[in-house]
C-alpha cells in the first residue's frame, strides 16, 4: 500500500496558515485528528509568548518573553512543555485519520523528541497536515526535501479554497476519489513550480 502524501502549509506571517489547517480539522468528525496547534499569548496588545494546544485539550507553554531555556529571538523556549504535550499528541490512536503539526519551526525543532516524532508521523500510513517555516536549515530543510512532503504556500487568492482542496487531496471527505486525485496532481505541479522558481 502506498503511503499518503503529507501536506505542509507555508506563507507570510498573518497569511492564514493555521486557519487553513483549522478549517480542515473542523470538517472532520471528533477524534479523527490528533496533533497540536501553536497559539500566541498576548498581553496589552503585545505578543508575550506561545502555547501549545493539543487537539485533546491539553495545553502547555512553548515559549515566553524572558523565560528560561534555549533562546529564539527574545523568547525562552520551554522544551519540557513541548515534549510533555506536543510530542505525545503526534502519536495516533485508533480511528485517527490525520496528524496535525502546527508548526515545524525554529522553536519546535530545538527538541530532538519533536523531530523524531515528526519523522515517524511523516513516514506513517496516516497523512500529516501542518505548517512549516518559510525558510530554515537543519530539520526544517530536511522536512522540506522529503519526497513524501508537498509544500503549499497560502496567499490571499487561494486561502479560501485551500481547505477544501487539502481535504480532498488527503482523501478526508466525501469529495475524495477522482477530485482528490486531480487536486493532488495540482498540488504536485504547484510544488514543482515553486521548486524551480526558488533561487539556488
Amino acid at each position: 500500500m502506498r503511503r499518503p502524501v503529507n501536506l505542509l502549509v507555508t506563507g507570510r506571517p498573518g497569511s492564514g496558515k493555521t486557519t487553513v489547517v483549522e478549517r480542515v480539522v473542523a470538517s472532520l468528525p471528533r477524534g479523527a485528528a490528533t496533533g497540536f496547534f501553536t497559539r500566541e499569548v498576548r498581553a496589552r496588545g503585545a505578543r508575550r509568548g506561545f502555547t501549545i494546544q493539543a487537539l485533546d485539550g491539553r495545553t502547555a507553554v512553548l515559549a515566553d518573553v524572558g523565560g528560561d531555556g534555549p533562546r529564539v529571538g527574545r523568547y525562552g523556549v520551554r522544551l519540557d512543555g513541548l515534549e510533555a504535550v506536543g510530542v505525545p499528541a503526534l502519536a495516533p490512536g485508533p480511528g485517527v485519520r490525520l496528524i496535525v503539526v502546527d508548526e515545524i519551526g525554529k522553536m519546535e525543532c530545538l527538541s530532538r523528541g519533536f523531530c523524531d516524532a515528526v519523522r515517524q508521523a511523516l513516514g506513517s500510513r496516516i497523512p500529516v497536515l501542518g505548517t512549516i517555516a518559510g525558510q530554515g536549515g537543519g530539520f526544517i530543510a530536511e522536512v522540506r526535501r522529503r519526497a513524501d512532503v508537498q509544500i503549499l504556500e497560502v496567499t490571499p487568492r487561494n486561502r479560501d479554497e485551500l481547505p477544501r482542496t487539502i481535504a480532498a487531496t488527503l482523501a478526508l471527505g466525501p469529495e475524495a476519489g477522482a477530485f482528490g486525485l486531480a487536486c493532488l496532481l495540482r498540488v504536485r505541479r504547484f510544488a514543482s513550480r515553486l521548486s524551480t522558481a526558488a533561487p539556488k
